[in-house]
């Protein structure tokens, strides 16, 4: 029979447990409900499949080319466009092809590859409306441009900005993509594909009112 401080030692460890458990089933859940039932679930859409993440994840026989060896596991087709990208005369930074990060999205919200082409599988239901942004890339703000304290109005004191590859930037709570010295802005910086912040519309990381998430990198 258990007695004194091995009783009490038991209990505490059995508590513990059970509220990381607990803690852990929270997560999962709220995970789940960010991405069921946004704009990227198409389990129901009649796409073939009434899974949720095979349309861009694949436990098995993930896709490994080119800019998808980037990603987790990525399964949807990738697209082979070449786009016009932004330019401007107060733009300090030259907008690339985009990069990786960026190419995940566009491989659906360019408007040349099906939503349901992943794995095998080549599908014919492209995004449409605003979604679909084409490959002409001017009209937007731009994506792939090399991350400098001298570009932006923000505080430069904020060393884990240079992290690495998807490292929040704390100051702004909106991450750059690449490695440490080398880091980009990508389609990622502002939308967060999981719908983690179903409190903001079209899955931005921050708030429209009041231009806030604008305002976080070009403060005024």
């Amino acid at each position: 029979m258990l007695r004194g401080k091995n009783r009490l030692f038991i209990i505490k460890k059995i508590g513990n447990t059970i509220l990381l458990f607990a803690a852990l089933v929270l997560v999962t859940t709220a995970a789940q409900a960010a991405i069921t039932g946004s704009a990227h679930d198409f389990s129901g859409a009649g796409y073939g499949t009434d899974e949720i993440c095979i349309f861009c994840h694949s436990v098995h026989n993930a896709k490994q080319e080119g800019a998808v060896t980037i990603a987790p596991l990525w399964y949807h087709k990738m697209s082979t466009a070449s786009y016009t990208t932004y330019t401007s005369p107060s733009l300090k930074q030259t907008a690339l092809q985009p990069r990786g990060p960026s190419k995940l999205c566009l491989s659906c919200h360019d408007g040349s590859v099906a939503i349901d082409s992943f794995g095998n599988k080549s599908g014919t239901n492209l995004v449409t409306g605003s979604a679909n942004i084409g490959t002409n890339l001017s009209d937007d703000h731009p994506i792939s441009i090399k991350w400098k304290h001298s570009t932006f109005k923000v505080n430069p004191n904020c060393s884990d900005c240079h992290g690495g590859v998807m490292h929040s930037f704390t100051y702004s709570g909106l991450p750059f993509y690449g490695t440490a010295g080398n880091m980009y802005l990508e389609c990622g910086s502002c939308h967060e594909p999981h719908n983690k912040f179903p409190q903001y519309p079209k899955m931005l990381r921050k708030a429209l009112a009041g231009s806030y998430i604008c305002l976080f990198c070009h403060g005024k």
